[in-house]
């Protein structure tokens, strides 16, 4: 479906744009989606609305075919997130140890608290950290709305795979241009 209307609470949550993650190889420019996120979040302040950004600091424990997730580590200022989403003191602040933004973490009361009923995606990557965000919020009962032209993947297929047939499931979607043209004026 695409996006037909915000609700007058609706918060821009951005996935994912730190130095770490945007430096990775994507299947569309990351610079791109950075731009667009920043346009977004610029647009959900002059408009009063809440602007959430996050970060994924580290990796939860757990066997995976890659091995023991704690072995990982990151390099320094990995997890920065990137100057031109402009970090305004009134932006909320989410770090994560897990793919989506609400397990483990405050957003949902931080939501709750500004009362918000929606939300807007965007960032890296959209079939780990977006996709993973749309499915929580779906699931505590938000509605959600992602900006497809401000996401991207690593991997091409997959993040086709999450526009073509998840988010249709979970989400309005529709792209920056539409998504600011129903911000309040």
């Amino acid at each position: 479906m695409s996006a037909t209307t915000l609700d007058p609470r609706t918060a821009l949550v951005v996935i994912d744009l730190q130095r770490g993650i945007v430096a990775l190889p994507t299947a569309h420019p990351a610079q791109e989606v950075v731009a667009r996120s920043a346009q977004l979040a610029a647009a959900f302040r002059k408009a009063g609305l809440p602007v959430v950004l996050v970060n994924v600091t580290g990796v939860a424990p757990g066997r995976t075919d890659g091995g023991p997730a704690t072995n990982r580590s990151f390099p320094d200022g990995w997890a920065d997130l990137v100057g031109e989403l402009d970090r305004q003191p009134s932006d909320i602040t989410v770090s994560k140890q897990q793919w989506g933004a609400f397990y483990g973490t405050g957003l949902d009361m931080e939501l709750r608290r500004r009362g918000v009923t929606q939300i807007v995606l965007c960032g890296i990557s959209t079939s780990i950290g977006v996709e993973s965000t749309a499915r929580d919020a779906y699931e505590h009962g938000y509605n959600v709305t992602v900006a497809v032209d401000a996401v991207t993947d690593t991997d091409a297929a997959a993040h086709e795979r999450s526009v073509a047939t998840i988010f249709p499931r979970l989400a309005e979607t529709g792209s920056t241009a539409d998504i600011l043209g129903l911000l309040p004026a």
